[in-house]
């Protein structure tokens, strides 16, 4: 089991120096935040980052948003970091804690054994006045990665459909509860408004508020309010697999991992007329 889930600011600069560790800035935005990644993270970022686009490292031939890359894809782009399986990969995003967990799974999904989230993000780093580098980013030392796909840990649709006309897992959904409820419209074009029939809404900022992981207890309370029942295996999903990781990162703070993390999510699902739907909460 990945021995470390979190780190604080404090935690992080204690081991900057600690050459096997790797930080990446993961940052993604909706473009309804009107921010630019790229541009932020050479205006600022921790000092050594490197830079881990969802965007880029994906299945580029699937017209569905950062779906995951293929194992080989992923570990020519992790070698290329200088990342191998044993490497302690720091994700980081300049939300607080929105793109990184999603960082993090995907390390996770292809074998890396050593992965953390910063806790705040650049966010919380800067606040305690932790130093910030501009310009051109170090040039990492390139390894090889030999990955693991963990399957098991990614739902596809079939695998949703299945789970939820057998009972056999329960779909948690992180996205607004009006976007849950079908009360406005998705941001994605063609994509219709409302859930998976019989999926539950927990969202992302009720177990990570201003952009920090909530201890377990309220993460557990949370839950329990959502109507998650302990002991059944859990699939969590979103809009696009993004804040779904946020949830299965709470999760697993709070002892009651997720079984899987749909990958396709409501882009996918949302997007096929002929899977069913449901809207109200």
């Amino acid at each position: 089991m990945n021995p470390i889930l979190v780190l604080s600011p404090a935690e992080l600069a204690a081991r900057l120096d600690d050459p096997t560790i790797v930080v990446l800035d993961g940052s993604y935005y909706l473009p309804a935040m009107g921010r630019n990644a790229e541009a932020e993270y050479g205006a600022s970022r921790i000092p050594g980052a490197l830079r881990f686009d969802i965007d880029a490292v994906k299945d580029k031939a699937n017209p569905l948003p950062h779906m995951l890359p293929s194992p080989e894809a992923f570990a020519e782009a992790a070698g290329a970091l200088g990342i191998d399986e044993e490497t302690l990969v720091v994700a980081y995003d300049g939300h607080g804690l929105f793109s990184a967990p999603r960082v993090a799974w995907t390390f996770r999904t292809f074998g890396s054994r050593q992965v953390a989230v910063l806790d705040g993000g650049l966010p919380a780093w800067i606040a305690e006045g932790r130093p910030v580098e501009t310009g051109a980013p170090r040039r990492p030392v390139p390894t090889t990665f030999r990955p693991r796909f963990d399957a098991a840990a990614v739902a596809s649709r079939d695998d949703v459909r299945t789970a939820l006309e057998s009972g056999s897992a329960q779909l948690v959904d992180a996205r607004s509860a009006s976007r849950f409820a079908g009360e406005e419209p998705e941001p994605r074009p063609g994509t219709r408004s409302g859930h998976m029939p019989g999926a539950r809404n927990l969202h992302y900022g009720a177990v990570a508020p201003g952009g920090r992981l909530a201890d377990a207890d309220t993460i557990r309370t949370a839950m329990d309010g959502a109507g998650i029942e302990a002991g059944r295996p859990i699939v969590t999903t979103c809009g696009s697999g993004v804040t779904a990781a946020i949830l299965s990162l709470a999760f697993e703070r709070a002892g009651r991992p997720a079984r899987a993390l749909y990958d396709g999510s409501w882009s996918e699902w949302g997007a096929d007329p002929s899977l069913p739907l449901a809207t109200g909460r």
